[in-house]
């Protein structure tokens, strides 16, 4: 039986309303042909990069379950908000709001929702 390789990045858990983005690669040229110096694209404001992973979304508190018999448990059941950004989008962000890691020798951001501007989904249908 083979051993199946596992992704490092599967043991990362993105909290809350984050989203884990891996920055576009650049060829380092304009449209036009023009080589563009090295560290240029570090310096926008805006960054596209595709969602890796995705936390939970916005906690909200559970509606009206009040427990008035002592002996029954009280479930730590979380209900949350999901966020609109999903594994695979590639999203515009502003990198003003972002975090920049690196993990296993590759850059990555920490983006919260609020600082994504635009996502791009190919599998998105338009009625």
């Amino acid at each position: 039986m083979a051993d199946l390789v596992k992704n490092p990045i599967d043991n990362l858990i993105v909290v809350g309303d984050r989203v884990l983005i891996k920055p576009k690669s650049d060829s380092g040229k304009t449209r036009s042909g023009l080589l563009l110096p090295p560290g240029y694209k570090e310096k926008e404001e805006i960054q596209s990069g595709f969602v890796v992973k995705a936390g939970p979304g916005y906690p909200i508190p559970l509606p009206g379950d009040e427990i008035n018999e002592p002996w029954k448990k009280k479930e730590d059941a979380v209900n949350y908000i999901p966020l609109q950004a999903q594994v695979g989008d590639l999203a515009i962000f502003l990198k003003k709001g972002a975090v920049e890691i690196q993990f296993h020798q590759k850059k990555y951001y920490i983006v919260p929702q609020h600082s994504i501007l635009l996502l791009e989904r190919d599998d998105l249908t338009i009625d």
